[in-house]
């Protein structure tokens, strides 16, 4: 039951036909990350490098590459681990249901992590050279972990039960680090981590940091996992593993992962920070460099047959996208009972995860009267952007589905198409502004920074959405190529960036000085003014990232006939939303050309990998 380590569970791939051996030569600089993005875009089996140039160690990609292997490598006890999840939110199911929450209580026993004294991971020692050195995309700093399991423990409380496992990034190489010395160690915002950083300080002390790298793929998706508060992740990794996660213990240190196939030990440098990146991020950007904590290496070791699994981050689709499924597969049932009220939560996967988060409220407050404005939904919007890692979300667009089971935050053209003809820009508008945005997010112009937009609808439909474009004066000077995308929702090509600030940019206030002639226009009532019409409208995928990551929405939105009312802004006519490229945003990310063509040459050649590359 389970894999009690990555070895095992290339092994059984490998028996099953979801894995194939790429046994020729291959450089970790770009090559191996360019056959990972062709080979998962294909929807491939995952990949074992056996010969990266100057590396002896074997490399793995494309894990967790698709859903259906996903589910494969967890299938014995994927089942159990939803009905304790559902149990933590609700214990009294087990009373209601005790027949449906059995093999519960077999996880369970799971969870609890246990002491040995052998561990494969100390078998041989190292240093930070001699790991794998993989670099993703050609303006990255150096050489990344992508899939790093980082641990620590609470100074105040030390031990396991008080532990934070995450997926904080890591750089091997490149700025400013000292080689074999220090690496960088990038934690975002709202991280546990930050917790136990904060208290190690505090105490006047120096965090203790583990970070191990492979293992079993339920450590790696427990670290990604947003948890139910009280559910540790060495505990959740217990029972999707099938296996107590084995620990080894040495005084005055934190916990080992016995079963790890690398691990590096380490101390957050005392008032110490470096610039960490550029790196190509989950957004489509490059996240840029910035200051952050520096992790002095103390000791370095792997196991002797240690495989070194890797990742390739990048705009979605990427693998990573399968995190977000098994995560809404696991949690998704836990959002009625964490959040009362709210039916349906979805982080837009295309849109960047954080930037666009859709959610199905519950309008229960009148049940004697019609509901005709949304009430309820907005207390639910506030709830959400409190819990978790909900609140990095940029725009967060509510539907009152009271009266609509069909309605689905997982169709989006539907769903759009029903906030549309519901929402009013006068009054269904709610900013929240100078406020924490993801880390990665340089819409607002500042790390960490930026702002927050409420779009709620409820009550029956006010509003006829246009579908076709009624006119045929030419647009302000500037504008042109106004291209409807679905209905009410048209995008319309604008002259390049030049001030920073919607309202304030003359370019904007022409459109909307235009429009406010034009009511015939008004049934677009969502406008978004691009960079490349053709691009952005060529697919939803593209329009939802083009228009949530390259927009911030105090920023970035105007309307047409705009106005305040204490303190509150709205709009009567269509709203604006900016979707150019700034000045202040990241550069996105484009693969080398050169390597691509040696990459098509490996496909030329035959091979295993050609029906993939």
């Amino acid at each position: 039951m389970g894999y009690r380590n990555l070895r095992a569970c290339v092994e059984d791939l490998q028996k099953h036909g979801q894995l194939v051996r790429c046994d020729e030569p291959v450089d970790p600089y770009l090559e191996v990350a360019e056959i990972q993005r062709r080979v998962y875009q294909r929807q491939g089996p995952a990949v074992l490098f056996t010969r990266a140039k100057g590396c002896r160690f074997f490399l793995l990609g494309n894990l967790f590459g698709t859903i259906e292997r996903a589910r494969f490598l967890f299938r014995d006890t994927w089942k159990s681990v939803r009905r304790l999840i559902e149990l933590k939110s609700d214990p009294s199911q087990a009373l209601r249901r005790p027949m449906r929450f059995w093999g519960a209580a077999r996880a369970a026993l799971r969870m609890m992590p246990r002491y040995v004294r052998r561990a494969p991971v100390l078998q041989q020692a190292s240093n930070i050279s001699q790991l794998p050195h993989l670099q993703n995309w050609p303006r990255d700093a150096g050489a990344f972990i992508t899939l790093p399991l980082v641990y620590t423990e609470d100074p105040r409380k030390p031990g396991p039960q008080h532990a934070n496992l995450g997926m904080y990034r890591i750089q091997l190489s490149g700025g400013q680090y000292q080689p074999n010395r220090q690496v960088g160690l990038h934690y975002q915002i709202h991280r546990g981590i930050g917790v136990h950083h904060q208290a190690a300080v505090a105490l006047g002390k120096r965090l203790p940091v583990e970070i191990w790298v492979g293992g079993t793929p339920a450590m790696i998706l427990a670290a990604v996992m947003p948890l139910p508060e009280g559910l540790s992740e060495l505990s959740f990794a217990g029972a999707l593993a099938g296996h107590r996660i084995p620990l080894v213990r040495r005084p005055g240190e934190p916990a080992i992962y016995a079963e790890a196939d690398f691990r590096i030990r380490g101390t957050i440098v005392d008032n110490l920070l470096l610039p960490e990146g550029p790196f190509g991020d989950h957004l489509g950007y490059y996240s840029l460099a910035h200051p952050f904590p520096v992790l002095e290496v103390q000791e370095v070791t792997h196991r002797t047959d240690a495989i070194w699994p890797f990742t390739v981050v990048g705009r979605p689709p990427q693998e990573d996208t399968t995190f977000g499924q098994l995560i809404h597969e696991l949690a998704g049932p836990m959002i009625p009972a964490l959040l009362p009220g709210v039916r349906e939560v979805h982080a837009v996967d295309a849109a960047g995860v954080h930037p666009l988060l859709l959610a199905i409220g519950s309008e229960r407050y009148t049940p004697y009267m019609p509901v005709e404005e949304p009430e309820e939904i907005l207390t639910q919007a506030n709830a959400l952007l409190g819990h978790g890692q909900m609140s990095l979300a940029k725009y967060l667009i509510i539907a009152d589905g009271t009266h609509h089971p069909e309605l689905s935050t997982r169709k989006i053209p539907a769903f759009f198409e029903h906030v549309l003809s519901r929402a009013d820009w006068q009054r269904d508008l709610h900013f929240q502004t100078c406020t924490t945005i993801d880390t990665l997010d340089y819409s607002g112009g500042r790390l960490n920074r930026g702002s927050k937009l409420v779009i709620a609808a409820a009550g029956p439909p006010r509003f006829a959405l246009a579908h076709t474009w009624p006119v045929e004066t030419p647009l302000p000077e500037g504008f042109g190529q106004p291209r409807p995308f679905a209905p009410g929702i048209l995008l319309v090509q604008g002259p390049p960036h030049r001030t920073p600030g919607a309202e304030h940019d003359p370019d904007l206030r022409r459109l909307c000085a235009w429009l406010e002639t034009h009511r015939e226009c008004w049934g677009w009532r969502w406008i978004v003014v691009v960079d490349d019409v053709m691009f952005a409208g060529r697919s939803w995928e593209n329009f939802l990232w083009v228009t949530f990551t390259r927009s911030d929405p105090a920023t970035d939105i105007t309307g047409v006939e705009s106005f305040w009312n204490n303190k509150h802004w709205g709009c009567a006519g269509p709203l604006l939303i900016d979707a150019r490229s700034k000045a202040h945003h990241a550069p996105p990310l484009e693969s080398d050309p050169e390597v691509m063509r040696r990459v098509d040459a490996l496909a030329a050649r035959g091979g295993p990998l050609a029906r993939y590359l």
